[in-house]
């Protein structure tokens, strides 16, 4: 990768501003657009009103995720909207050109303008980094609503993917018993190795009174009307998963269950490392690319 690159970064929330002030301090030029007024000056760091000047650089970051719906770019430190198109417009193939969580809107607009957008949501070792704040997050969003203690609590943590594992891990050292109840059995039996008690998913019915908290990290509905029968008044339900999140909703409000659908933790527990995260995967991906 070149020492000096000329990057701008577009829209977001407070993991761009982190990005853009830490590729700023590596020595790139970075320009911000539609990301809000920085505090203070930042050496290396030009805020933007237009785009005109994007047509010089090297790599354009947009947002976690690209839009906001409706065409428009994700911008909620902006105070204005910022349709997409134009945006797109001012660029050019030549360019490396990245966005997290891209839907098949923004790959079409893109393509429409001869550019290859690539996704930096969808690279592992980004995944990997988002699910320490993810399980952290976790941890002191039960710490704020439970009122009993994490050590000796009886947890049962949905899922055994990067998430899963990582929250059950926390859970488990502040002295939680934790469950895991997973689809397949290879993560069952990882899960029983860990020293957690394990069930498989399609058994979940019938088994969750004996809970204190519930943490989902499965992107599907996992917890519908017939399990949240089972669950107790008093139980937290943590849903960390994306949409369409794995707990239904409605259900849970008819039986005045505690549900909170914690969504994009990293960006809200931990923007700094979020922010960290996102440049260290787009390095990688530009080295990729020969830049």
């Amino acid at each position: 990768m070149k020492h000096e690159l000329n990057i701008w970064v577009v829209g977001g929330d407070l993991r761009q501003a982190k990005l853009a002030q830490l590729l700023a301090e590596d020595g790139h030029t970075v320009h911000t657009y539609a990301l809000g007024e920085p505090q203070d000056p930042i050496p290396g760091l030009t805020p933007e009103v237009t785009m005109r000047r994007a047509e010089k650089a090297d790599c354009v970051i947009l947002p976690l995720t690209v839009t906001a719906g409706n065409g428009l770019l994700n911008t909620p430190l902006s105070l204005l909207e910022h349709p997409l198109a134009p945006i797109l417009d001012q660029l050019s193939p030549h360019q490396f050109l990245c966005g997290g969580r891209i839907d098949q809107a923004v790959y079409t607009m893109a393509k429409e303008r001869g550019l290859d957008i690539h996704d930096y949501f969808a690279r592992e070792e980004l995944a990997v980094a988002n699910a320490v704040p993810t399980a952290e997050g976790a941890l002191q969003l039960a710490m704020e609503h439970l009122p009993i203690t994490i050590h000796s609590a009886k947890v049962l943590v949905i899922g055994f993917g990067r998430v899963g594992r990582l929250t059950a891990q926390r859970f488990q050292a502040l002295g939680a018993k934790v469950s895991v109840a997973a689809r397949k059995y290879d993560q069952l039996a990882w899960a029983q190795a860990m020293g957690f008690g394990g069930e498989h998913l399609a058994h979940l019915k019938g088994w969750l009174c004996g809970y204190d908290l519930i943490v989902n990290t499965v992107p599907a509905q996992v917890l519908g009307r017939e399990e949240l029968e089972d669950v107790k008044p008093d139980c937290l339900i943590l849903d960390l998963a994306s949409k369409p999140g794995g707990v239904d909703l409605g259900a849970a409000g008819e039986l005045k269950l505690t549900v909170i659908w914690a969504l994009a933790l990293p960006g809200k527990v931990a923007p700094v490392t979020a922010g960290a995260a996102i440049k260290d995967t787009i390095y990688n991906m530009l080295r990729e690319a020969g830049l």
